[in-house]
């Protein structure tokens, strides 16, 4: 690893030969001193929770997807409705059977639980309103990627059968705004969108406790912006830099909305941002650039795979769609049966 960009690439070296390279490799750098600092956020997510517990294979993804939706439809066929009562404690107990078991019979016929596809499309619906409005209220960047993430790791464990989107989507972001320290209170959060912040606070504490209290995340905003730091970026002009940053913020801005925060650490998440955005602004020779790295480096990783993640990470992005108003009207009508509205 020899910038921030590439902060998560090659998690096999040590810090001390992460350090060492920058000896090997200074043409990288406009500054050694700069440059141990990003080191330092690196060697960071080396050892984080983020890195040891939150970055899943695509089967590992599929599993536990398969899973929060399959205890939701046990729980629909034993009592007829899902949603589960959340208290600010954290505590939670699943909703009482509305009827007899001889009367469920009917009803559990004519509610159809929500399959895992139609989940996704409900979860991508709310994860679009959540960048809106984090836009909306001009949060950083970093507020928005880190409740983002928050939102979709909550959601490995629950299915929206049992808990709705729409009131989590507003306590990740306050959470965010949290551990970010962009500190806003529930109250102003809930005026500022026309909620009831009382639902922000009724569902802090599961999602915490959902994400296992591990709430430092990291994002590829910082890695993107890294790489104005790289020698090729510092000769290039101020306009071309800030051209290719603001382009490769609005790709990772796509894939933030995609399973790619989940299946691919930030570091490559910001390089195949950034080589789409120098593919539009032709700033820096790309390829070169990644040739000249692996030549310097004694990592197990090989350049061709670190192109295949990054060709994957673009497969995503251009798998990615809206769900149509028409297939949202369709899966929410299930959802409020399921939840027994």
């Amino acid at each position: 690893m020899h910038c921030v960009v590439f902060e998560e690439v090659y998690t096999d070296l040590t810090f001390s030969q992460l350090e060492e390279s920058t000896s090997v490799c200074p043409h990288l750098f406009c500054g050694k001193s700069t440059t141990l600092g990003f080191l330092i956020g690196m060697a960071d997510f080396l050892t984080s929770t983020h890195r040891a517990k939150w970055i899943f294979s695509p089967q590992q993804l599929v599993e536990k997807y398969t899973a929060a939706n399959q205890r939701a439809k046990q729980i629909l066929e034993k009592g007829g409705v899902t949603l589960m009562e959340v208290d600010v404690d954290g505590s939670l107990s699943y909703p009482e059977p509305q009827t007899t078991a001889s009367d469920n019979a009917e009803k559990h016929s004519q509610i159809k639980p929500v399959s895992i596809e139609e989940e996704q499309c409900i979860k991508v619906f709310y994860e679009n309103k959540l960048q809106e409005v984090c836009n909306n209220l001009h949060f950083p960047h970093k507020i928005q990627a880190t409740a983002l993430i928050f939102f979709k790791r909550f959601y490995l464990r629950w299915s929206v059968m049992e808990h709705q989107p729409n009131n989590l989507m507003l306590t990740c972001i306050y959470a965010a705004c949290k551990i970010e320290e962009n500190l806003v209170s529930a109250e102003e959060l809930g005026k500022r969108v026309s909620q009831d912040h009382e639902i922000v606070l009724c569902n802090e504490m599961i999602v915490y406790q959902s994400l296992e209290f591990e709430l430092i995340v990291y994002t590829p905003y910082r890695s993107v912006e890294g790489f104005n730091y790289m020698e090729e970026l510092c000769n290039a002009g101020e306009d071309k830099r800030q051209a290719l940053q603001n382009t490769a913020r609005l790709e990772v801005d796509k894939m933030m909305l995609t399973d790619a925060p989940l299946l691919f650490p930030p570091g490559q998440l910001a390089l195949a941002a950034l080589r789409n955005s120098n593919a539009l602004h032709q700033v820096v020779d790309f390829d070169s650039f990644l040739s000249r790295v692996f030549s310097h480096q004694n990592s197990t990783h090989t350049m061709a795979e670190l192109l295949e993640s990054l060709d994957a990470i673009d497969s995503l992005v251009r798998k990615y769609r809206s769900p149509s108003e028409k297939e949202l009207e369709h899966i929410n009508g299930k959802l409020k049966s399921c939840w027994g509205l």
